[in-house]
């Protein structure tokens, strides 16, 4: 598979849009997930149009709403459009309650096609790997970035997980649940080891 200056060009609007925007809880510069999402697709198999979705995958969410959204699709296409509105939890401003918004996106990611939930698996399991490493370094005082705390968070993705493995099965969907077992089990922050 060939990449194409399209995806310079993806690349170059996540920076624009995202580059004020840091990690929850430190001064790591977002677009470093956006890089580790796009990465995690074509590394299963993801097409360009995939991985060019991978790194806007935030960006109507967090970035604009529908006047991102129409700016993608003008620069992008359709199909790109339409797998960046699939990751998105919501695309207005301001953002419906934390709860109803999780809910409502985990039933459409049930009803998403499998080339969305490729990207929705590589973005959950990218922040689960994320959050399973900060855990290990500084505890459960991680969850507290969080809007759902420690049990919304981990409801919210073993959730996600549900949805994204109806009637599709994947690689990357045994790789989350992996990662959401060693999160749940806390092994690092109550003074285990491997």
């Amino acid at each position: 598979m060939r990449y194409t200056s399209r995806l310079t060009k993806a690349f170059d609007l996540a920076i624009e849009l995202h580059q004020n925007q840091k990690r929850k809880g430190g001064e790591i510069p977002y677009i470093t997930h956006l890089l580790a999402v796009a990465a995690l697709v074509g590394e299963h198999g993801g097409d360009e149009e995939q991985l060019i979705a991978a790194l806007l995958h935030d960006a109507v969410e967090d970035q604009g709403g529908q006047p991102t959204l129409e700016k993608i699709r003008e620069n992008f296409g359709d199909r790109v459009a339409e797998l960046v509105l699939a990751c998105s939890d919501t695309d207005v401003s301001p953002k419906p309650p934390w709860r109803e918004r999780k809910e409502a996106h985990i039933k459409r990611m049930a009803e998403a096609d499998i080339d969305a939930r490729l990207i929705i698996a590589a973005d959950k399991l990218h922040n689960a790997r994320t959050m399973l490493n900060d855990q290990r370094r500084i505890g459960d005082s991680l969850w507290n970035r969080f809007t759902g705390g420690k049990e919304g968070t981990l409801w919210y993705l073993d959730a996600s997980l549900r949805a994204l493995s109806d009637e599709w099965s994947h690689p990357i969907l045994e790789e989350l649940a992996d990662v959401l077992m060693n999160l749940r089990d806390n092994v690092w922050s109550n003074g285990g080891h491997y």
